[in-house]
This record gives structure tokens, sequence and C-alpha cells, in this order.
């Protein structure tokens, strides 16, 4: 069958007119969508949503050209609207997602700011001479450094750093 009759005989609901030229142009017009979507799953059912579009809508058909340009047309104005839903779905998940890591950071800094006065609050209460060499541990000296610093042995700096360890680590447990 020629398109005109094609048409005409579609608009009068002709099954066999609408298998012909579904047979007719199926497979080219899913090539043709998946130069769009690159995946042809994707393809195949704005194909078949096209001709079920063609085949609800058959009665106002108001073809200008040609069946085969309409339905590419129609399959092509699906593959759009398809194309917008999903950037929009992409957009507000950026956004849900951009907003949730932004919560999680406020929470990891507030957590971080928590430990962290609780940390200095928990090196406030260590004995002075064990703070002091904490402190100057710190500062990035060494034990030696600060053995020779303080007049005092570096076993004596490596027990008193236990000692801050120790401390810490109980004042954490706590927390």
């Amino acid at each position: 069958m020629e398109n005109k009759l094609l048409a005409i005989e579609l608009k009068k609901g002709n099954r066999e007119a609408f298998r012909v030229f579904f047979d007719a142009h199926y497979r080219q017009l899913c090539n043709y969508i998946v130069s769009f979507t690159s995946d042809f799953k994707e393809a195949e059912d704005i194909v078949q949503t096209s001709y079920i579009k063609l085949w609800t809508g058959r009665s106002e058909i108001k073809i200008h050209t040609s069946l085969k340009s309409y339905l590419y047309k129609i399959a092509y104005n699906i593959y759009i609207d398809q194309y917008r839903k999903n950037k929009k779905e992409e957009l507000f998940f950026d956004a849900l997602k951009h907003e949730a890591l932004a919560e999680q950071i406020t929470y990891e800094e507030d957590v971080w700011h928590k430990k962290t006065a609780y940390l200095v609050k928990a090196i406030e209460t260590l004995p002075p001479r064990c703070k002091e060499i904490l402190l100057l541990k710190q500062e990035g000296l060494k034990y030696a450094k600060i053995a020779s610093k303080l007049n005092i042995s570096i076993k004596t700096v490596e027990v008193q750093m236990g000692i801050a360890f120790t401390k810490i680590r109980k004042a954490f447990e706590d927390y």
C-alpha cells in the first residue's frame, strides 16, 4: 500500500494497514531514536509508545507531509518529553543529594567541634607536667628535644605521654 492510502486506511481504523505500516517502519524508527537515547530498550519503548499514540489518535490525524514523517515527529516529541522529565528528575535528585551532603557536613563539623572541645577539656584536666609534655609534643618536638628542654629523661617523657594518652582515651570512653 502506498503512504497516502495507508494514512486513509489507518484513519478508518484498518488494522491490516496499521500492521503493514508498523512492519515497514518499526526497525528504522528504533534506529532513529537510538541515535538520541543510545539505549535500544529505551528507544523501543519510545517507538512502541509512538505507534500507540498514532493508533489511538488516528481519527484526528492531519498529515501535511507523510505518515512516516508524522510518526517520526511523534517519536521525537516523546523522546524530548522524556528527556526533559529525566533532566528535571536529575536536577531534583542532585539538589536532594547536595542538601543531604550539606547536612552531613554540618553534622560532621558539629561533631568535630564537640570532640575538639572535649579533647581540649580532657587536656586541661591532665596533671601539669603531663600537659606540658603533651603540648610540646603537639608543637612537633621529638621526645629527645622535649627531655632536653625540660631537663628530664626521655623515659620520663615517654611515661608522661603514656599517662596523657591513657587519661584522654579514658575521657573519651565516657564521651
